[in-house]
Order: C-alpha cells, then structure tokens, then sequence
C-alpha cells in the first residue's frame, strides 16, 4: 500500500482504521448481504447506524439533551442560507466576517435580512482574529455569527465573541471534533464533515431546540427549515447514508482514540512541531498572528512565487500532497486535521529543511 501524506484542506485525509473497516464492511454490513450504499435508509438497520452515530457524537461533544443533531445535506454553504431562514425574527443579525467563508455567509444572510458586519479582519488579508470583547451588537439583532476556524487563512478564535446575550452561531467546518467544546455556549453549531470528520456531502447541525421553530415565513423551503428534519431524525429524506456511516466510524474511532481532551493534545503536538519550524526558519515564514493560529490549517510562504511552485512540485514527488495554498492566497497550506499522524508533520518538517539547505541562495539574498 502506497498511502501519501495528504494535507488537504478538504476533502481531506480519513484516518486508516476507518478505511479498512469501510473496506471490511463494503460487501456486506453486519450480515445484510449488502453495503450501506444499497441500503433503503427505512430499514431497521440504518435505523441503528445513524442513531449510534447521533448518540457517539453526543458523547463526544457531551451535547445537552436540549439539543438537536441533524445529519443534513448541501454543505455549510447550505447553512449559510438556512442560519437567517430560521433564525430571522427581528430581521437583524450581526456578523464577523474573519474569512472568506463568513464573508459568503454574510453575503448570503444579506438576501434574508439586515446583516450587520460588527468586525473585520479583512484589511490584513483575514490573518488575525479582531477583539470581540466588547463588539456594536444590535440589540435586536437576532444572532451572532462566527466561522470559528478559517480553513483558508489558517486563523482560529481561541475566545468566544462576547454576544451580549444574542444567540451564537458557529461554522466549525474545519476545527469540528478537534477539541472539547461547550456546547451551551452556542445556540447553533455546525460544520461540514469533509475537512476533519468524514466525506464531502454531509453538514452536522447541532441546534439548541427552542431555535428550531414552526412559524417560519412562507418563503422559506420546506428542505431548509430545520424543523422539518428534527421532526424526522434527519430521514424526512434520503440523506447521505455512505457519509453518515463513514462519519460514525470516525466517531467510533474517536471514542477509542481517548476522545476529543486527547485529540486536542496531539493537535497541539502536532502544530507546534510545525509552526516552531516555521518561527526559526529563515526561508518560510507563517502568515497568522501567533495567537490567533490555528491548530487544523498552517498556511506559510517562502515570499518568492517561483520558489513556492519549486516546493510544492517536489513535495508532491515525495509523497506530501495537496500542499498548494488556496487559489485566494496562494503560497501554501497544509491542513493537519485528526487523522493527520505525527509522524507525517515530522517528516515534512524535514523535508522542508532539507529544502531549505538546497536553496540556501534565495535566503542569503534578501
């Protein structure tokens, strides 16, 4: 088997046990004769896999029972439409736009209601995370949103806005599962499986229930009212069974990894052997605020164009894929989500030091 190192931002790298097991279980799951991607979602035994993987992610995240877990399909991008859709009572909400996704979503909310941009880090290229402290909230604003991790810009909030009371909203799509999190602290908390989680085509919406409401304006499309699917435990449809399985192995896999206290401190490990790196390079250099870097998505530079596609080109020849920064921002990126083991940031740790040796002359003449 000839497994790369795959720094992908997403979809990304699935860790190797979930792999085989999805292997195992292709022909014939649990004795059904038949994979899970044949199989009627109506079945008793779905019926069992998607609530153990409902139940598996509440443990793991120790989500109140006052919550909803929905399994949903068209993406966080989805969301960015359904958050207003449903939350929208005052026709107000304030934004903090700290990347291109949560710019999207602004945008997006724009079409429904007032959205109110209360901070930006736009103006240094999204490469910090602003204090929100002591924000411009609306007082009637309806909600609060954040993209918790910016998957582009390789930020993270380490402190949650101060709301002032306003509900929170939270696209966690990179940072999902990465480490614990207080759940009560949000109203809706949801993300896109395909970075951290499991395959693309799935959003997993955790939504505290008072939210989740009837009395929607008529425009708003039965597939993307939120009540629509708590009401059917995420089946009023057929949603994405192959996802929904894969992400349930992740889940299990998670629990036998130690949970989500243990995965935070090899995310941590993880990082810094990755960002010391970078601090004492005289070649690449991180393009985040220190304290506002984020654990899932190192982005960095070398400050030449040509040396960057030289880097990239012969990283891929050695087995470390997917390193190109996103189209928005170039350079490079690489995205060391859970199933990322140590031993691969390591080895491209070294790789880049060797790489560095080899064309000493373009640091010796800046």
């Amino acid at each position: 088997m000839n497994r790369v190192y795959n720094f992908s931002a997403g979809p990304a790298v699935l860790p190797e046990e979930v792999l085989k097991k999805a292997q195992e279980e292709m022909f014939d799951y649990h004795g059904s004769g038949m994979s899970v991607m044949e199989m009627s979602h109506r079945t008793k035994t779905f019926d069992e896999l998607i609530g153990k993987a409902e139940q598996d992610i509440r443990d793991l995240m120790q989500i109140p029972d006052n919550y909803k877990v929905l399994f949903l399909q068209g993406g966080a991008s989805q969301q960015f439409a359904a958050v207003p859709m449903n939350l929208k009572k005052n026709g107000k909400a304030a934004y903090i736009v700290t990347g291109q996704w949560a710019k999207k979503a602004y945008q997006e909310a724009g079409k429904y209601l007032e959205a109110v941009k209360v901070a930006s880090s736009e103006d240094q290229t999204f490469s910090y995370i602003p204090d929100c402290s002591d924000l411009d909230i609306p007082a009637d604003a309806d909600y609060v949103y954040i993209c918790e991790n910016n998957t582009i810009y390789g930020t993270k909030f380490k402190t949650m806005p101060n709301t002032k009371g306003h509900v929170l909203v939270s696209d966690v799509s990179s940072c999902f599962l990465s480490e614990p999190v207080d759940v009560t602290k949000y109203g809706v908390i949801y993300g896109g499986v395909q970075k951290n989680v499991g395959p693309a085509g799935l959003v997993i919406s955790i939504i505290r229930e008072d939210l989740i409401r009837d009395d929607l304006e008529s425009y708003v499309p039965t597939m993307l009212k939120w009540k629509t699917q708590a009401d059917n435990g995420s089946l009023y449809n057929t949603p994405n069974c192959w996802a929904i399985y894969i992400c349930g192995l992740v889940f299990e896999w998670l629990k036998a990894q130690g949970g989500l206290t243990e995965m935070k401190k090899r995310n941590e490990e993880k990082a810094a052997i990755l960002y010391d790196f970078l601090d004492s390079s005289k070649m690449f250099k991180g393009t985040v605020r220190r304290e506002d870097r984020s654990l899932m998505n190192v982005p960095f530079v070398t400050g030449d164009d040509d040396l960057n596609a030289a880097f990239i080109k012969e990283a891929t020849a050695q087995g470390f894929v997917s390193l190109k920064g996103h189209r928005t921002v170039g350079g490079m990126r690489a995205s060391i989500y859970n199933a990322m083991p140590i031993e691969g940031v390591k080895k491209l740790v070294s790789f880049m030091e060797k790489f560095e040796k080899e064309h000493a002359k373009y640091t010796k003449n800046r």
